[in-house]
């Protein structure tokens, strides 16, 4: 069932590939210029990409079957959770705005978070006792669908921040917008550079100290840029750590962020040295025909509707769930912390937009600015820091 599982991501990760270049087909053609009026390359694109969302949904199920629980109890799962659902906000939304270049954006950030997630551990294993409760499956699927929801705020806002600043000369604007592009170059990067490593079946296995004084053993599937508390690498062969991090810093996760870091530098160098132009650049002919009130409409009705699904899934539910297993309904936990910022965030983000009239530009930068919230949490927090939800 676990195979069966594995053949399902992978079709819809084929599925979402042949859709994206549909959408790209959809909006060069002049008859498809027009919002809200489909072409016979939208009508497909759509549809095949409505054939990658439930292949998605097998790969869910089948792996529900095969583990027992909900697939969404460590990072691998629930990453590609999240890929799935921002597919399925972006069929809701399509249907509702008919825009094809919503599609030639929120699909590829799909396909980079679905690939990103293939590179951490894809066995399924039991559940540790605190995750096993029915609020695993509440918390944490309304959590992911609030934020996917979200997200779809941030695909719209970067087609309006590409089309609207003016890339002919260099501004903060400009600069900021390249900040993006260059994040998304770095993950494809670390798909590159960790694909290549799992290709030569890389291992360096340490042993070290945890937060608690107890030895214990890890496998590093990189070269060791940073290692683990008090680390000793085991294998003479392998490249030895430049600094061994503290027992709070998750030094294996670390390695992984600095290496997407230093593989999106190389992509991103290369891609500027052929072309001569900023990413963003690059793209804006793409979407030169878009409407920028209707992307403003989009990225502020995303937040509208995931924002309340956000609320209950990573703060509400995440209370009950925390006073069940904890017996405390808060505990400053890295994560818990992150979630509140997010939500703080957003809270904010509506009270700008329908007080003080933050409309367009400033809009889309917030939803920008949101989305990079939660990526950090998704990444960093995840990754790098040490707490409760370490197991994620």
């Amino acid at each position: 069932m676990a195979e069966i599982s594995g053949n399902f991501l992978y079709a819809a990760f084929i599925l979402y590939l042949v859709a994206t270049f549909f959408f790209g087909g959809a909006i060069k053609d002049k008859q498809g210029a027009e919002e809200k009026k489909q072409n016979k390359w939208a009508k497909l694109a759509i549809f095949i990409t409505i054939l990658g969302f439930a292949a998605q949904i097998g790969y869910f199920i089948t792996r529900w079957i095969a583990a027992g629980h909900a697939p969404v109890s460590n990072l691998f799962e629930f990453t590609t959770f999240f890929g799935m659902m921002l597919v399925g906000a972006f069929i809701l939304i399509y249907f509702l705005y008919k825009t094809p270049a919503l599609g030639l954006f929120a699909l590829p950030i799909s396909l980079l978070i679905i690939a990103y997630a293939s590179m951490f551990p894809r066995e399924i294993s039991p559940l540790i006792p605190a995750l096993q409760s029915d609020w695993l499956h509440i918390h944490v699927t309304t959590a992911a669908a609030g934020q996917s929801i979200l997200a779809i705020s941030f695909v719209a806002a970067i087609i309006y921040l590409v089309k609207f600043v003016d890339q002919t000369h260099a501004s903060k604007r400009t600069f900021w917008l390249e900040v993006i592009m260059f994040t998304l170059v770095s993950t494809i990067g670390f798909v590159t550079i960790t694909s290549s490593f799992a290709a030569m079946d890389y291992k360096a296995n340490f042993d070290w100290v945890d937060k608690k004084g107890a030895a214990d053993k890890q496998e590093y599937n990189l070269p060791a840029l940073v290692g683990p508390h008090e680390g000793k690498l085991i294998e003479s062969d392998r490249l030895e750590p430049l600094v061994n991090m503290p027992a709070i810093i998750n030094a294996k996760k670390l390695n992984t962020v600095i290496w997407s870091t230093g593989a999106g530098l190389v992509l991103y160098g290369l891609i500027r040295l052929i072309t001569r132009r900023r990413v963003a650049a690059l793209i804006k002919p793409i979407v030169k025909n878009v409407n920028l009130s209707l992307l403003d409409e989009i990225s502020y009705r995303s937040v509208l509707i995931g924002f309340p699904i956000f609320t209950l899934g990573a703060l509400v539910f995440a209370m009950i769930w925390a006073q069940v297993a904890w017996t405390r309904f808060w505990g400053w936990d890295p994560k818990e912390v992150w979630a509140l910022i997010t939500w703080l965030f957003y809270a904010a983000f509506l009270h700008l937009r329908m007080s003080k009239g933050w409309q367009g530009e400033k809009s889309a930068w917030l939803a920008v600015i949101g989305f990079a919230i939660m990526i950090f949490n998704l990444i960093f927090v995840n990754l790098v820091i040490a707490g409760l939800h370490s197991y994620a």
